[in-house]
């Protein structure tokens, strides 16, 4: 079997709040392949965004070991995270995380530019995923004047272009309504299907476990069930 893309082993890990420790993830371990499209579920405070954070390096373990693509992540100097983060891992935030002085084709680029891609390149890279996620006609415009499933579809844009081994989406449809949030999974799943890519979800949001191949829940801080839909 080919190098899983992300390997979690014995993941723990414990926050100390008011002298009083907890622990938000208690031995997980999990597999996921190249071209799945997996979500995380459970209840508030369950460990689900924990353990994404931990996975894309914005967090460390307390304990155990998170390889990407047979890499140990917890191993690496900050500066190795960062490129690692830069390269191979795209994240799509509840919030959008959007820069809100740049347009839509700019927040879409950003990465390509810290990345050292060269202007032509970039251009049609940017151009054909801001085509694709359907924002060809607003890509000049900036993020305040945008609705909020438009500035998700830059957000997964800006994820999707750099073509990374791994997107995290951590509560992707939270913000949204219904109707958008249908459409937004439907061009995630679009993007899985026709290119690959492998997405990781954090949610609580049935629509997403309904649309997910797999569902690995948590139930204060550990693996409860993990189950791949046939």
């Amino acid at each position: 079997m080919d190098t899983p893309i992300v390997q979690t082993k014995e993941l723990n890990k414990i926050y100390s709040e008011n002298r009083a420790p907890v622990q938000a993830l208690k031995d997980v371990d999990i597999s996921i392949q190249k071209g799945e499209f997996t979500a995380i579920c459970g209840p508030s405070g369950s460990g689900k965004t924990t353990l994404l954070n931990i996975i894309g390096a914005l967090d460390d373990p307390s304990s155990g070991e998170v390889l990407l693509e047979g890499k140990d992540i917890s191993k690496m100097s900050k500066a190795e995270q960062s490129r690692l983060r830069l390269t191979r891992i795209g994240f799509i935030f509840q919030a959008y995380n959007l820069i809100p002085v740049l347009s839509a084709y700019e927040n879409a680029e950003f990465v390509l530019m810290l990345q050292g891609v060269p202007e032509s390149e970039r251009r049609v890279k940017v151009e054909s995923i801001l085509d694709r996620v359907g924002l060809k006609d607003m890509m000049h415009r900036r993020p305040n004047e945008m609705s909020g499933g438009q500035q998700q579809r830059v957000a997964i844009a800006r994820a999707v272009v750099t073509e990374p081994a791994l997107i995290l989406a951590d509560e992707p449809t939270a913000n949204v309504d219904s109707k958008t949030a249908d459409s937004l999974l439907s061009l995630m799943e679009e993007l899985n299907t026709e290119r690959g890519v492998t997405f990781l979800f954090s949610t609580h949001d049935q629509r997403v476990m309904d649309r997910a191949k797999r569902i690995v829940r948590l139930h204060d801080g550990a693996i409860e069930s993990d189950t791949k839909k046939s």
